[in-house]
């Protein structure tokens, strides 16, 4: 249970553990909070026992309850299974075991893992064999860990795309998805590796290929204190979040493309026939959501040539907006409880509009109460400053875009699998982004006693800008703004001073030429009025190199994705000011993660 604490911030919509016990497996689970599983058990003790698995769950199949809840048993209660991830072929196998007879009782992918590893051990009789064999008909992302009642002194564990660590103790043995789970206990770790299958017993680990072949490990020393592991080693869990943006951009994508590089998008459970009766989209969102919203109407107008306006939620339906049976209606919001969003999608309902959710917490109100909803896979997020919820909020706009696209017959079907192929590659590149972010972190420590920044952007680029700014306003606790470049003209450059950061997102060189060369007007004439200019460029583009006095490069990306990658730049700079000007970087003032009232 202490473990679990430390790891309840990967999860919170239940939690439950199991034990083999009295020759049988002993178990308890809960909806909600762990502290919900606490309470159980002080009432309805377990049996003793040494050996055991335990799991706080971040819904994805099924709603948080006490039957969805982890650990799953197979109808004899042998086996006990908790699981990470995602199981892409789930149904499948699900119906496979429906055919000879085993009942499945939760709306969960887990509970097939159960149902197939008691099959496997029926005929085994060893729980790392079984476990191979059925990590081997598994598709998808996942971490598997289980106990066998006829094996109480073994857990097994197997991964694939998704952490798990073992913990070597003297006569103890753990296995997490984060060190801090079992940091209290011992600092000696191993890190699995892909497709791999662990056994533990108290007195060793074995690992294994999923082919069954010795695997070669890989042992560490953990430095860190248990309070600093919750954060498994950053400073802030923004900075950690910040980290974990490759790997949530990858799991947004996960089992959304088929084989041929179609789109699947099973979970919309709007008709292929309805969108294409839609004649408007419009995109209601707050903060940080809308942004992304407002990038979102750059992707849906240039692919699907269908108008597409962006609302504040909190404005929507005070200005009564014209909406009917043929507008899509598309809320974004990270929690699923924001309050001024779900009243403007529950009056896009009253006038008949169809309701698409673009949401990171599975069960939440506003997925409930639309027609369908499209789960992003970041993860909690628990620093308030929202980072790799938008870029995975990002990614779902693109996949709702590109499938309008694939049933309206708006591009052709190589050319939707062309952006596809460039999506698929965008994980990798914010990867090379955060490679190369320590210029970027000094240089936010000099402007650390700076009033004011500003943020310019064109095309996608402008509601990068204004990102940007709202990091900075939320953590730094500056007077920042996000203006369109062309705008600069028309006012803004008032407010020019000597010495004054000013943050420029530039697009391609080579994708948009004109707004290119433009934004490098705009950076002289900035630069002519004393501004420091720190300007966030494309590899390559030389054009912009006479004129910075910061040189921020990102890779070369499509004009419509490059916000994916300008945005993080802009993530870690404000954290980084944040932190030198000494302000709480996760929980800033004023501010909560989940806005729940208008």
């Amino acid at each position: 249970m202490a473990g679990l604490k430390r790891l309840e911030y990967r999860g919170y919509d239940s939690a439950g553990v199991a034990l083999p016990a009295d020759g049988g497996l002993a178990a308890a689970k809960k909806a909600g909070k762990l502290v919900n599983l606490e309470k159980e058990l002080v009432e309805r003790p377990l049996p003793a026992g040494s050996t055991g698995i335990g799991h706080t769950r971040w819904a994805t199949h099924g709603g948080p309850t006490d039957g969805n809840a982890h650990p799953h048993l197979d109808n004899a209660g042998r086996v006990a299974v908790v699981h990470n991830g995602i199981i892409e072929n789930f149904a499948l196998l699900r119906a496979e075991l429906a055919e000879r007879g085993h009942e499945l009782n939760s709306e969960t992918d887990t509970e097939v893992v159960a149902h197939l590893l008691a099959e496997e051990y029926s005929v085994t009789g060893d729980p790392a064999e079984s476990m191979r064999l059925v990590c081997r008909r598994l598709e998808g992302a996942f971490t598997l860990v289980a106990v066998h009642a006829d094996a109480p002194d073994v857990v097994v564990g197997a991964r694939r795309n998704s952490p798990l660590v073992v913990g070597v103790g003297e006569g103890e043995a753990f296995l997490a998805s984060d060190v801090a789970a079992f940091i209290a206990h011992t600092r000696s770790a191993i890190e699995l590796g892909q497709d791999q299958v662990v056994e533990l017993r108290r007195d060793g680990v074995t690992v294994t290929g999923f082919d069954g072949l010795p695997a070669e490990v890989h042992s560490y020393h953990v430095d860190w204190d248990a309070s600093a592991a919750e954060k498994d080693g950053y400073d802030y869990f923004m900075l950690k979040e910040i980290a974990e943006q490759p790997k949530a951009v990858a799991d947004t994508l996960l089992g959304r493309i088929d084989p041929s590089g179609s789109l699947t998008l099973d979970e919309l459970r709007i008709t292929p026939a309805d969108l294409r009766q839609i004649d408007k989209v419009v995109i209601v969102a707050c903060g940080t959501a809308f942004h992304a919203g407002l990038i979102a109407k750059y992707a849906i107008e240039h692919w699907t040539r269908i108008p597409c306006e962006v609302e504040l939620a909190s404005e929507f339906r005070y200005r009564d907006p014209i909406l009917g049976g043929r507008s899509l209606v598309i809320a974004i919001s990270q929690s699923g409880e924001t309050m001024d969003t779900l009243m403007a999608l529950r009056h896009a309902r009253e006038q008949g509009s169809k309701v698409l959710a673009i949401c990171n917490t599975n069960g939440s109100t506003i997925p409930r109460e639309s027609d369908a909803v499209l789960y992003t896979h970041a993860g909690p997020e628990v620093a308030v400053a929202s980072t790799k919820a938008f870029l995975t909020q990002l990614v779902a706009c693109y996949l709702v875009a590109l499938y309008l696209c694939q049933v309206r017959g708006t591009k052709w079907g190589d050319e939707i699998q062309a952006v596809i192929k460039d999506l698929s590659r965008i994980s990798d590149e914010v990867e090379r982004v955060l490679e190369t972010m320590e210029p970027v972190r000094a240089l936010a420590r000099t402007l650390a006693g700076k009033d004011t920044v500003l943020f310019l952007g064109r095309h996608v680029g402008y509601p990068v800008a204004l990102e940007g700014a709202l990091k900075l306003k939320e953590l730094a606790y500056m007077h920042a703004e996000g203006f369109a470049a062309g705008e600069l003209k028309h006012g803004p450059i008032a407010l020019i001073e000597e010495d004054m950061p000013v943050v420029v997102v530039v697009p391609s060189p080579s994708n948009r030429s004109l707004l290119h060369d433009k934004i490098v007007s705009n950076i002289q004439e900035i630069r002519a009025r004393g501004a420091r200019t720190i300007v966030i460029a494309e590899e390559g583009d030389e054009a912009v190199v006479p004129y910075a006095d910061h040189l921020i490069r990102i890779p070369v990306t499509p004009t419509l994705l490059q916000p994916v990658v300008a945005t993080v730049p802009l993530q870690v700079f404000a954290c980084e000011l944040a932190a030198a000007r000494g302000n709480e970087v996760d929980q800033p003032r004023n501010l909560a993660k989940s806005v729940t009232v208008e």
